[in-house]
């Protein structure tokens, strides 16, 4: 028998295309390559923000350094002339380029000992369970790694 050329069209188009199983083969493939890879991202957007933080800091302690020279202390540094709490500098915005609307660290001014001669600043995280990160005056780092709120000797680095 014969077939005519509209039957064998109508057989090729039958043929073309995906099965079900090569679908749902394909489906199961990107599902796990996804599952793989979303931590990792997670992992890597973290890190980023940490360190804009940690540049922040860094800048914020420049600022400082600053105020200091024309003052002969840290002391009134903070919004208000206060020694401590949100500073003057930096208190909406990140200087390393984080707009408002992304920023993830609050910067303040934690602490100021003797008579204005000493700080720590800190780098608060918007997302509470990412630690705190702090920088001295003398120039130790620190990183509450396990937000707990209490820094024990192995988190004084910032990449521990």
């Amino acid at each position: 028998m014969n077939k005519t050329h509209t039957e064998y069209q109508a057989q090729s188009m039958a043929c073309s295309g995906f099965s079900l199983m090569e679908l749902m083969i394909a489906v199961a493939i990107v599902g796990i390559v996804s599952t793989v890879a979303y931590p990792s991202y997670q992992s890597y957007v973290v890190d980023s923000k940490r360190s804009v933080a940690q540049a922040d800091l860094m800048g914020f302690a420049g600022q400082l350094e600053r105020h200091k020279l024309a003052n002969f202390s840290y002391a009134g540094a903070a919004q208000g002339g206060s020694d401590t709490g949100v500073p003057v500098i930096f208190s909406s915005h990140s200087p390393a380029s984080e707009p408002t609307a992304s920023k993830a660290y609050n910067l303040t001014i934690d602490t100021l000992t003797g008579s204005g001669s000493a700080y720590r600043i800190k780098a608060q995280p918007l997302v509470t369970s990412h630690g705190a990160l702090y920088y001295y005056s003398d120039g130790r780092k620190a990183w509450d790694q396990n937000a707990d709120g209490s820094l024990t000797t192995a988190e004084f680095c910032w990449r521990c």
